[in-house]
């Protein structure tokens, strides 16, 4: 099968030859069909599998076909739920889209909304978009949404998962009712099928893979390691060159924050990704990362379905996380449309709990790595504090002068000022 036989047209067919692609995979293969014949679908296929391309190539063809950029109004929409899964839908849409006359936009929170306005008041076909900034903008009255044909739910289940179910019920009452309707999750529990039933009109169903299971090329490695002793086998690992980039998941902001700390200290260029961090500061890591112009990613949960880096071969679960469906989500990262990948997890004492919950879900037992030797990696510490004071002769005031380490070490070159009055 390869994407001619899909019934496309050439300027689709055209970008997806540019993009590399020969084969589509069984998420495509069965969806674009659908969708082309302008049938509601619900599919169930996880992270990895390429779904993206699933929805994004046959709307950007019935959407050319039935010259929809003569009267430029919004008729294609796309909800997900982060920002990094919004931009990456929409790199998808301009990639698929180059020689259509499709024009689209993407907004999300967290940023200014001029450009966003601007682009929107240009006009636009498609828009791809985060439900709280989506709702925003309706109310002050930038988008109207009357006019749309296709409603895409992408990523359901960690919509629901994050909170937004409020939301999507608010944007569900100002739909047109007769439109087409695709509906997208990594897993199929019961809320999750009742949402699809008030969402999808006799629908097709697409499962690719069984709910909740891992792609089987990816290689899973476990090493039983003490809380303390995790940095120290990061930075023996990250000793083999031929681990030339990886995304390291954490539990939280903070623990990313730390390992971050850590592997700049050791001269690993990396960054951190999280809620706290701004919607630039995000990007442009996850852009520097991409571009292989930095080693390590370390990322939160909000980022685990967020992050499409081409050929990533190594994601390591610095912490596992303590819902089983999100091991899947993480690990997805890698092994993607096709690829290899290795997944490396640590698991302490506390977290043999999470484990166990882990390999129930995917059925499999991950196999255990023996642990190497970690004893020469001592992460770098901060150093220790010096204080002087000096007494200021004629002064009101005795001047204490703190020589204070920065980000770890004990530069006695900076110094901190603080005034405490002098006694008479």
């Amino acid at each position: 099968m390869t994407f001619s036989n899909l019934n496309l047209i050439n300027p689709i067919l055209k970008a997806v030859a540019e993009e590399g692609y020969e084969h589509p995979t069984p998420i495509q293969e069965q969806s674009i069909p659908i969708v082309i014949q302008k049938r509601d679908l619900l599919g169930c296929a996880q992270t990895g599998t390429g779904k993206t391309a699933a929805f994004a190539i046959p709307i950007l063809q019935l959407l050319h076909q039935n010259n929809a950029s003569k009267n430029r109004r919004i008729k294609a929409l796309i909800i997900t739920p982060t920002r990094e899964l919004a931009i990456q839908i929409g790199e998808s849409f301009h990639a698929y889209g180059k020689y259509t006359t499709i024009k689209h936009t993407v907004i999300f929170g967290g940023v200014g909304q001029n450009s966003q306005t601007t682009a929107l008041q240009n006009g636009v076909d498609v828009l791809i978009a985060t439900p709280g900034r989506l709702l925003d903008l309706m109310q002050q009255g930038f988008i109207k949404l009357d006019a749309i044909e296709m409603f895409v739910l992408d990523e359901a289940d960690r919509m629901l998962d994050m909170g937004f179910i409020h939301d999507i019920k608010k944007i569900l009452k100002v739909l047109p009712e007769k439109r087409q309707s695709l509906f997208f999750s990594a897993t199929m529990p019961s809320d999750i099928v009742k949402l699809s039933e008030k969402i999808l009109h006799n629908p097709e169903y697409v499962t690719v893979t069984p709910p909740s299971t891992t792609v089987e090329l990816i290689n899973q490695k476990l090493y039983y390691v003490t809380k303390e002793d995790k940095l120290k086998l990061l930075l023996a690992l990250l000793e083999n060159t031929n681990i030339k980039s990886v995304l390291v998941f954490t539990r939280t902001k903070h623990g990313a924050d730390k390992v971050v700390k850590v592997l700049i200290k050791n001269n690993i260029k990396s960054a951190a990704i999280h809620g706290n961090k701004g919607q630039n500061a995000r990007q442009n890591a996850l852009n520097d990362f991409k571009a292989l112009k930095m080693r390590v990613l370390v990322a939160t949960d909000i980022a685990s379905r967020g992050i499409d880096v081409d050929n990533l071969e190594y994601v390591i679960n610095f912490e596992l996380p303590n819902i089983p469906e999100t091991y899947v989500h993480r690990i997805g990262r890698t092994g993607r449309a096709g690829a290899k990948g290795t997944s490396i997890s640590f698991c302490d004492a506390e977290e043999k709990k999470y484990l166990r919950d882990i390999e129930q879900l995917i059925k499999k037992k991950i196999d255990v790595e023996r642990l190497p030797d970690i004893s020469l990696h001592e992460p770098i510490e901060k150093g220790p504090v010096v204080v002087k004071k000096e007494i200021i002769v004629n002064a009101k005031h005795t001047k204490i002068t703190v020589k204070s380490p920065e980000n770890g070490e004990n530069r006695p070159n900076k110094k901190r000022k603080f005034y405490h009055r002098a006694k008479k």
